[in-house]
């Protein structure tokens, strides 16, 4: 029981560093990549959330920030930039291009990026404001404190399927109780 409790206390120090050091990959296809720069400018400042340095390398970010429309061409280069980056990671929708195709509804332009990969934060607009973006950053910094991310909850249940893997041949050698 003192085990859980202070597991428990460092999982939330662990998320709350997390929250404040997203390294973003931008991956940015359309227009609405003008007010996604407004967002680092100085009178909104990502910086402020500790989002402020885009790394263009996918394996030294966490969060990719979907930014406009994404084609069926680019479908397979944006699942491979999201499987190169690093564990945990997050996704952002940023607009509605990227959310569900836009205004674009025809046989190149996906309907959105979740056909891809999983996303965490959709951010609507055409293009969003960037006091949308910095709400968007905040709710998805609010999921990652309470470890509600799509990636810490597939860690969660891959590290709970270990654990009933293990504790199944103890179970069928009768040493373990079987709860009905």
């Amino acid at each position: 029981m003192g085990v859980e409790f202070y597991t428990s206390k460092l999982a939330d120090a662990v998320n709350w560093g997390r929250k404040y050091s997203l390294f973003q990959y931008p991956f940015v296809t359309a227009c609405c990549g003008m007010e996604f720069m407004a967002t680092a400018a100085s009178k909104y400042d990502m910086a402020r959330f500790g989002a402020e340095f885009p790394r263009f390398s996918p394996r030294q970010a966490d969060l990719l920030i979907v930014v406009g429309t994404i084609t069926e061409r680019q479908g397979p280069v944006l699942k491979r930039v999201y499987d190169q980056m690093c564990e945990p990671k997050w996704v952002v929708a940023f607009g509605v291009c990227a959310s569900t195709g836009g205004f674009y509804q025809n046989y190149s332009a996906m309907p959105g990026c979740d056909q891809v990969i999983p996303v965490d934060v959709y951010i609507p607009g055409c293009p969003p404001r960037p006091e949308q973006v910095l709400d968007g950053l905040m709710l998805l910094m609010d999921r990652i404190q309470r470890g509600e991310g799509h990636n810490q909850i597939r860690g969660k249940l891959r590290h709970e399927a270990e654990v009933a893997k293990k504790a199944l041949p103890a179970r069928a050698a009768g040493h373990l109780p079987v709860v009905k």
